[in-house]
């Protein structure tokens, strides 16, 4: 096999179909594969199973390959695709504002991944999230403050570098402030380049001055560098990332099956050359959605590739540079010597810690009330979960509320065609919940809420998506009484919801109209306070700081 050629595998992050090892796979692992991506239909939720998958792919590569996947925390979860996700989602680190604790979600997500051998975590998210309705981030950013969220994600690094995973933060120059979905289309950011500077880029400056290995694009126009390509397949956007801000690790695609970036290019594998020309180095592709589709894409995305080299479309240099710098992180994770600012004996171990820390405890501290709440919880309440279509990034995961600790409470599922009237009909007189998934972003959700709380002002909702905020940076409450936010919907943050909601747990902040959000006390005690940084300033993804 030519030197090319196994360049060309190299710089490769495929995925496959099912829970077991395909041979076309190992095929390609021998012929080089720089990296394998895993993907929620690949896992059943038992860890060794995970383990024993992740031990084959490793076997089959003569080289090393870094195995990968979106364990994101809080929505966006993989290993825990089939049940939920279990741990703290991005949104509630940043509204409760403790870098100690955020490190500490990190370390615990990072050690299950290392126990399992994964190599290189997509993630954390560092885009800032100041467009409110954004269909694919969300609650997936730490906020809509560059420097909070810049903040939280070298601290999210560096837990995750504690554990002895490395990092990629995504999707640069930043999906905050888009309302367009790149699986589906190709979004703009359509700001000077000054505002990028100022907001969009600060979160990536400091993850690269902290060390960070590993930096995934966007298929996002930044139309002041580059009015026509994304970001993933551009050399002023990914110039910037080398020359102004520094970085010399692993330049990681988005999925370039994506719409974003596929569409322009009429397919994945010219798409590829144009982000490795770009300066990418590592080329995500997947999920295979139905086995055996993924390996004819491989094999075009490589002779692409080759042929590329041979025309002089794509420098040789440029392809070995790539395929150098995944070699450079697979050492590098396989060594021990990633980049870490904060020794591990600063992150609390788990049995320095009570039940419950860190994700309960972060989750508990994040919930936000605005209204009135029984103090032991409403009795027989009927809760309407209002399900809307999933996120893309995330998928299909389960998402209820846990009714065990709920006094007689049952549940009713609501959707687009289903009966308003015949759903209240069988409330009757019973307390009436509403569980919500960014209700302002959904107008069937927000147009029954409405009609909802004309009939019963004494409604509950539980919005567990991203907050709308007022002007001083509080959320804004929904139509009825009370209004509680999760700030995301992994079963730590929808379990806290109901321990407030039933009076068994203080409310993480409060929201009095006019005023500040009011930090309450915390719901576990734990180590980590207030960091002196902003720690439990009552500061909420929304605001302005």
């Amino acid at each position: 096999m030519s030197d090319v050629r196994r360049q060309a595998h190299r710089v490769l992050m495929p995925s496959f179909h099912g829970t077991g090892l395909p041979d076309w796979m190992r095929d390609r692992l021998r012929e080089g594969v720089g990296s394998v991506c895993l993907f929620g239909t690949n896992l059943t939720g038992d860890d060794s199973q995970a383990r024993a998958l992740v031990a084959d792919i490793r076997a089959g590569s003569p080289e090393g390959v870094l195995v990968t996947l979106d364990e994101e925390g809080g929505d966006v979860t993989r290993l825990d695709a089939r049940r939920g996700g279990s741990t703290a989602g991005h949104a509630v680190l940043g509204a409760v504002d403790d870098v100690s604790l955020t490190r500490a979600v990190a370390l615990s997500i990072g050690n299950r991944l290392r126990d399992i051998g994964i190599d290189l975590d997509l993630g954390p998210v560092a885009d800032v999230n100041c467009e409110p309705d954004n269909p694919v981030i969300g609650v997936r950013s730490f906020g809509a403050s560059p420097e909070l969220v810049a903040r939280h994600v070298v601290a999210f690094d560096e837990g995750l570098h504690a554990a002895g995973v490395a990092a990629c933060v995504k999707h640069f120059p930043g999906h905050g402030a888009t309302v367009t979905d790149s699986h589906l289309a190709l979004p703009r950011l359509d700001i000077p380049l000054s505002t990028a500077r100022e907001r969009e880029l600060v979160p990536f400056v400091a993850a690269v001055r902290a060390g960070v290995p590993a930096v995934m694009t966007s298929h996002v126009v930044l139309a002041a560098l580059d009015a026509d390509n994304p970001a993933t397949t551009s050399p002023s956007v990914l110039g910037l990332l080398r020359r102004e801000l520094g970085f010399e690790g692993v330049i990681v695609t988005d999925a370039l099956d994506m719409a974003g970036v596929a569409g322009p290019y009429g397919g994945s594998g010219r798409a590829a050359v144009a982000a490795l020309a770009a300066g990418a180095d590592l080329l995500c592709v997947g999920p295979e959605r139905a086995p055996g589709e993924m390996e004819p894409v491989l094999a075009w995305m490589v002779d692409d590739v080759v042929a590329a080299v041979s025309d002089g479309r794509l420098p040789a240099g440029r392809l070995a540079d790539a395929a150098a710098r995944v070699d450079a992180l697979v050492d590098a994770v396989r060594s021990g010597s990633l980049p870490m600012t904060v020794p591990p004996a600063s992150v609390p171990s788990s049995a320095e810690v009570p039940s419950g820390y860190p994700h309960l405890e972060a989750a508990r501290r994040a919930v936000t009330v605005r209204g009135p709440l029984a103090p032991d919880g409403p009795k027989d309440a009927l809760v309407l979960e209002f399900h809307v279509t999933p996120g893309i990034a995330a998928g299909e995961v389960p998402w209820t509320l846990p009714l065990g600790l709920l006094d007689g409470a049952g549940k009713r599922s609501l959707s687009p065609t289903d009966e308003l009237d015949a759903a209240l009909a069988e409330v009757g007189e019973r307390p009436l919940v509403a569980l919500v998934r960014d209700a302002h972003r959904h107008t069937w959700v927000a147009d029954r809420l409405d009609r909802i709380a004309r009939v019963r002002p004494d409604l509950i909702t539980i919005e567990t998506g991203w907050p709308v905020a007022d002007g001083e940076g509080s959320p804004t409450a929904l139509p009825g009484a009370t209004t509680i936010w999760t700030y995301g919907g992994s079963s730590v943050s929808l379990r806290a919801a109901a321990e407030v909601l039933a009076g068994a747990v203080v409310p993480g902040r409060t929201v009095v109209p006019g005023q500040p959000v009011a930090p309450g006390p915390r719901s576990v005690a734990g180590p980590g306070g207030s960091s002196g940084d902003g720690s439990g300033d009552g500061s909420v993804p929304g605001s302005a700081r």
